[in-house]
């Protein structure tokens, strides 16, 4: 089964096709562009160059939330247009569920962060074996302060500390006293390859949805919407 994925819930912009755990095909850009401009070039360069057509894919997929509500916007935007068109199921994927795909190989606690400002992050957390990852509590904004806390009740012994908030989360965990490793740079932000191996769990669970039916997940509102709440 090969699965499209997109990746737009940051500052980078990703695609990639997989088969059964295996990459087939993959694009990345993290140059400040917008992904309005370079996504679906991407996605027809990266097809075209594969000898692949939309066609040939059995599910599309991508990162419908937590992240920058314009770039999830994008990301879900373009996933359902091509879904519609090909008349294919999708996957909507947790972003932070596939950045801790990246550490899949890891033994240990994964956490993942993305900056939500104000001394917050998007933060998940997961339990890795080497070859599964076990979720231990749901996507949440939380303040460092109170993650910092339940990490120190943890009893794993080597915490990785995943995405693009991943500096910040670390080096407030340092100071407060807590043991933790950044991933390589490498493997630092969201990608598409992750999103892509992490839909291919949500197959085998059953876990598909129509293009109508795919949703963004936010976490909490956008600022405009905030702002329109307190003068209505």
């Amino acid at each position: 089964m090969k699965i499209l994925a997109l990746e737009t819930s940051a500052k980078a912009c990703s695609a990639a096709v997989t088969e059964n755990g295996r990459v087939v095909a993959s694009a990345f850009q993290c140059t400040g562009l917008t992904h309005s401009r370079t996504l679906m070039p991407m996605v027809e360069d990266m097809l075209r160059n594969a000898d692949l057509t939309l066609a040939d894919c059995d599910v599309i997929a991508v990162a419908n939330g937590p992240g920058s509500f314009t770039g999830i916007r994008i990301g879900i935007a373009a996933a359902k247009g091509l879904a519609f068109a090909a008349e294919k199921p999708m996957a909507g994927i947790s972003t932070l569920e596939a950045m801790a795909m990246n550490c899949i190989g890891t033994v240990g606690l994964i956490i993942c962060a993305m900056d939500a400002r104000r001394q917050q992050i998007y933060n998940a957390l997961f339990l890795s074996d080497g070859n599964r990852l076990t979720r231990l509590s749901p996507d949440r904004p939380i303040a460092l302060a109170e993650l910092a806390e339940e990490i120190k009740r943890s009893s794993e012994a080597h915490i990785v500390v995943v995405g693009d908030g991943a500096h910040l989360c670390h080096n407030y965990l340092t100071e407060a006293g807590i043991d933790c490793v950044l991933v390589p740079p490498h493997l630092l932000q969201q990608n598409a390859v992750t999103v892509a191996l992490a839909a291919e769990y949500a197959v085998t669970e059953g876990r598909l949805c129509s293009a109508q039916d795919l949703e963004a997940v936010y976490l909490r509102a956008a600022q405009a919407d905030k702002l329109k709440t307190q003068k209505s």
